[in-house]
């Protein structure tokens, strides 16, 4: 350590000290007060304050900053030193801050400035402020000990030389079963995406590795701090592709001391709005049939179910439904009670068009219903004869509960139910509309429809529906709303998901390149663009990978251009690595040769590494094969709920959204891997899911999607 180093650290270990004794001391008065329970409101007031202060300073008490930034503010005689950490902490004599949190205005300069001698800027409630940075300092705290010191910037030197070398150091770090928080490391790019306003449609491009679900979750924290008075966190929510990648990135949002943020798929969200009242058909069979029948997989159009019930034109059809169903909705005739009384159906009409026209149908039916009842109650109020007036209530109900047939009351799935039916469809709906749905979805609607049986693609016209019937209670609006793994949803559901959504509030992120469920997800990601406003719209692109090694960005890129026309491209940040290693071997070398791969690479540094099948049922037949030889492994499944590290096995598909330190990919022959779109997006997945290593395992032709320039290829019938 040279001496400049040595007198940094000891000023940061200095500085570290004093910090830890004023956190200890605030952390104990706060313990040590009584919580307070009682009914008085500035009390209550004061013990949120209190409560507040016991979770920032538990959370600062390990690690109470990451970073420092020395800033000299135009109009001030000197540089200012500002420690950024996850929580904000004050000095309770001065009223100064000794820890910024990294959500602050001012903290943006941490993660925005570049170097340079020029002036840099931050907004402030107060308008712009602008200064002079000298010293940018990266610093790692672990349980209270100062464990590394890097200026990653020096004004006197107007040097960044070594402004990768912190982030380096954090990417090269082993990955457990978690996925951990950014905040240390946010980059300028991504620090634009997480500050960016409140009522925005934003969505976000980002190569595989670019860190887009972990600046998500971060936008959320930010949110929070920033427009504390406008959103609460059990009004967010985070839709993930399945139940597995929740609980794996289920470890940020509480490291940013960040709770009660709703997390769900669309699938499980969705049945919980209709009330169970339907059910998902099995899609752990889908899946395995689609990703298992390669070429022989029909080509993906609109006239896929998926594809065709999630466009916005599926959802225009069923706005004419709806609208001719309205038209005609109130029965025809008028409504006599008795003889010589009667109801005009003019009123009836005026009631249900006019005066309840703001409410959705199924409540506006309610109000009118509940309307003739009193009318009823005042025609029998004129009537003094109790014999003859019990006998005209009995035979008034019975009467409305015939007229009443003719006003049927329809759930989501009833309506939906009527629209593919080929008989017994009423006169309001028109059956030249049915003909605009393919014969074959028709069919297949029909047959899961008669066991109360829904695919994912008839969720979200099923929401509309509902939303149409019965509004949209507002406990059940969202402030903001994440969608991960966007490419894979399709326009409708994001649609729907905004009718839910105050003011549009949307982070939407996706990678088109890993767009492998192709029957359900878009192409373009002006399919979700087009449907907010222009102005509310903002779009970015995140193409540095930092996941992975550059070796293996690199051969995943390959593997993408072999496959894939006009590919977006992952630039990796340059941490070198091994080369990937191709083992090609015969079908009896297989399974020693993955036996010996393993134990090579648990004698390393992996902690985690995934065992990767092209197919779900292979997978389970290399987790028996493994288990069997000893080798104690993690099977994952397309029901998995709860990702634990180690030694997984598990099909491509689904290793998307997740991380390993190495990586194995077996039987990635011409066989199994296609030179076809799908098989290179599958393909391009798998190799990204590595950190450090990757390796290929091949019994048989090498897939034409694999280049063997630059790999490191050991050929072989035996272990390695």
């Amino acid at each position: 350590m040279d001496t400049k180093t040595q007198s940094a650290y000891q000023e940061e270990l200095q500085r570290l000290e004093q910090t830890n004794i004023e956190i200890d001391k605030q952390l104990e008065r706060l313990r040590k007060t009584p919580v307070y329970y009682g009914p008085d409101l500035t009390e209550q007031a004061l013990e949120a304050a209190r409560e507040n202060g016991r979770l920032n300073l538990t959370k600062a008490v390990d690690e109470p900053y990451f970073g420092r930034l020395d800033f000299q503010e135009s109009g001030t005689a000197a540089a200012n030193p500002l420690y950024i950490g996850k929580a904000g902490v004050e000095d309770e004599r001065t009223g100064h801050l000794l820890v910024i949190d990294w959500r602050a205005p001012v903290a943006s300069l941490f993660y925005s400035f570049t170097g340079g001698l020029d002036a840099a800027s931050y907004d402030s409630p107060d308008g712009l402020i602008e200064g002079l940075v000298y010293l940018k300092r990266n610093l790692v705290v672990r349980k209270q000990i100062l464990q590394r010191v890097v200026d990653t910037y020096d004004r006197t030197e107007d040097s960044m030389a070594v402004g990768d070398e912190f982030l380096l150091y954090r990417l090269g770090e082993n990955k457990d079963n978690k996925l951990r928080d950014i905040v240390s490391t946010i980059q300028a790019e991504q620090d634009r995406i997480i500050r960016a306003a409140k009522n925005t449609a934003l969505i976000i491009q980002g190569v595989a590795g670019s860190g887009k679900t972990t600046v998500a979750l971060h936008r959320l924290a930010f949110l929070l701090y920033q427009y504390r008075e406008q959103v609460r966190a059990e009004r967010m929510i985070i839709f993930a592709p399945n139940s597995m990648f929740l609980d794996y990135i289920s470890g940020v949002l509480p490291e940013l001391g960040v709770g009660n943020i709703g997390q769900s798929t669309f699938t499980d969200w969705a049945l919980d709005v209709l009330d169970q009242e339907v059910k998902l058909a099995d899609q752990a069979l889908t899946l395995q049939t689609w990703f298992s029948l390669g070429s022989k997989r029909p080509p993906v159009d609109d006239h896929a179910p998926g594809r065709f019930k999630g466009a916005i034109a599926f959802k225009h059809y069923l706005d004419e439904c709806l609208t001719k169903f309205e038209e005609s909705y109130v029965p025809q005739a008028d409504f006599s009670p008795w003889e010589g009384i009667k109801l005009p159906i003019t009123s009836i009409r005026e009631w249900f068009f006019v005066e309840n026209k703001h409410y959705p149908l199924v409540k506006r039916r309610e109000r009118v219903v509940a309307r003739i009842k009193r009318w009823m109650e005042m025609q029998l109020d004129k009537i003094w004869e109790q014999s003859k007036k019990k006998e005209l209530k009995k035979k008034a109900a019975q009467r409305l509960r015939t007229y009443l047939t003719s006003w049927p009351e329809h759930t989501a799935f009833t309506f939906y139910k009527m629209l593919f039916a080929d008989k017994g469809r009423p006169d309001q709906l028109p059956v030249d509309l049915l003909a605009q749905i393919p014969e074959s979805i028709v069919a297949s609607s029909n047959k899961h429809f008669k066991k109360k049986e829904v695919q994912l693609e008839d969720l979200a016209p099923l929401l509309y529906i509902h939303t149409r019937l019965y509004g949209i209670p507002s406990d059940r609006l969202f402030d903001h709303v994440v969608i991960d793994e966007a490419q894979d949803f399709s326009p409708f559901q994001v649609a729907v998901l905004d009718a839910y959504t105050r003011n549009s509030s949307f982070t939407i992120l996706g990678d088109l390149s890993q767009g492998i469920h192709a029957y359900q997800g878009i192409t373009d990601w002006k399919e979700f663009s087009s449907l907010f406003q222009t102005e509310a719209t903002g779009y970015f692109e995140l193409e540095r990978s930092y996941r992975s090694t550059m070796e293996i960005i690199q051969f995943a890129n390959q593997v993408l251009q072999r496959g894939v026309e006009n590919p977006l491209l992952a630039v990796p940040v340059f941490r070198s690595g091994n080369k990937v290693r191709v083992l090609q071997t015969d079908i009896k070398g297989r399974f020693p040769l993955l036996q010996s791969a393993i134990a090579t690479l648990q004698q390393g540094t992996s902690s985690t590494i995934a065992v990767v099948a092209r197919t779900e049922k292979q997978a389970q037949e290399l987790h028996e094969a493994l288990s069997a030889a000893g080798i104690e492994t993690n099977l994952i499944t397309s029901k998995q709920r709860v990702y634990r590290g180690g030694i997984s096995v598990l099909p491509v598909y689904l290793t998307k959204g997740l991380e390993f330190d190495a990586v194995l990919l077996m039987d990635v022959t011409a066989g199994h891997y296609e030179a076809t779109l799908m098989d290179a997006k599958l393909l391009y997945v798998g190799c990204t899911r590595a950190l450090h290593e990757l390796w290929l395992m091949a019994p048989g032709e090498l897939s034409p999607l694999v280049s063997t320039e630059d790999q490191e290829i050991v050929t072989t019938q035996s272990p390695v």
